[in-house]
């Protein structure tokens, strides 16, 4: 089992299950986030792996990792654009 701290305010502690690994979760999101997060996660992971079957688990965890942080900088964006428009308008 390993935990990761994702904060240092007042803590859950989480126990969820990753690719088939258990992980403590250590954070100030409510224990039904982190549970969220990590299923996710899990469903990213398996979604690589039954796509690419001969990935050893360190590569799935980095395309998944990548493959997340492709997702949130494409929202980022989104949401930049978005606030513009908004800002445009109100002048």
């Amino acid at each position: 089992m390993e935990a990761f701290i994702l904060s240092n305010s007042q803590k859950n502690r989480t126990t969820v299950d990753i690719y088939e690994q258990q992980y403590i979760i250590v954070g100030t999101e409510s224990p039904r986030h982190i549970r969220l997060v990590a299923a996710l996660v899990n469903d990213k992971m398996e979604e690589i792996s039954s796509k690419n079957p001969a990935l050893d688990v360190n590569k799935l965890a980095v395309l998944t990792a990548v493959n997340a942080v492709n997702d949130y900088l494409k929202i980022k964006d989104q949401l930049e654009r978005l606030l513009a428009e908004l800002q445009k308008e109100k002048d």
